[in-house]
């Protein structure tokens, strides 16, 4: 693949143009411009002021299932009505260009879907619908704020008695193993894997980089902030992932 332009911009959209094969990796970052917080940035960040282990983890949800759901339902009551941005939006684009084969997510928020990606991997779970772990019956997350509301202690209920849980993948759960297997493959056959506002830091997702590397692909990286891979990426812009986003396939 020969790139001879010089803007990061340029580059990016030439990788693109010029690959067989795109996937995309998008973490926190691409869902901040929609006003949700990431995990870690300091002073908003959701884990600033309380241990994700004591409220984020299954244990913590089958041990007080009341403090889970006051944590976790204030943040699935304001990510009900965040809609997707124009980095999403950049991304249903390529995808409808034939240029991005799909989107595996780290995000729970629902945006992808909203935003219309059709080929969406969602590996850290989604908050669309809970589960019961009992008997495996399924609500959507409208039904789930419903009984969470009509409950005396705010934990929403199976019809069979049992507490609800999120279907996110929490700490000390594995992540989904269809869903894990697909991103896999789908980073070994990708000439490019563009990652957007990811962190690259959480595994296993962190290692789909190496993936496509190894396979010869390239890595193209599109996150505010310093990741493990800006050495390596034969891109890399920290820009406004919105506007980086949208100039990107503005210049196709």
């Amino acid at each position: 693949m020969s790139i001879t332009t010089t803007s990061g911009i340029e580059r990016l959209a030439a990788l693109i143009r010029e690959a067989d094969s795109v996937v995309a990796l998008t973490g926190a970052g691409i869902s901040v411009p929609s006003g949700i917080p990431d995990f870690r940035s300091p002073g908003s960040g959701l884990w600033e002021n309380v241990d994700p282990m004591e409220v984020a983890h299954i244990d913590a949800w089958r041990a007080d299932p009341e403090r889970f759901w006051h944590f976790y339902g204030n943040r699935f009551a304001t990510l009900h009505d965040k809609q997707p941005n124009g980095a999403h939006r950049a991304l249903v684009e390529l995808e409808r260009r034939g240029k991005l084969d799909a989107v595996v997510t780290q995000n729970i928020d629902m945006l992808h879907h909203k935003a219309g990606t059709k080929e969406l991997i969602e590996v850290h779970g989604t908050i669309e619908h809970s589960s019961c772990l009992t008997c495996r019956s399924q609500y959507p997350l409208d039904e789930v704020r419903a009984r969470m509301h009509d409950s005396p202690i705010s934990v929403p209920q199976c019809d069979c008695g049992e507490p609800l849980k999120p279907d996110v993948v929490l700490f000390g759960e594995f992540l989904p193993e269809g869903a894990l297997e697909r991103a896999y493959a789908l980073a070994a056959q990708a000439e490019v894997l563009l990652c957007v506002g990811s962190s690259l830091e959480v595994h296993p997702i962190a290692q789909l980089p190496g993936v496509t590397k190894n396979a010869g692909g390239a890595v193209a990286i599109v996150t505010t902030g310093p990741t493990p891979w800006d050495g390596r990426a034969t891109v890399k812009l920290d820009g406004d992932v919105v506007e980086e986003l949208q100039a990107v396939v503005d210049a196709l």
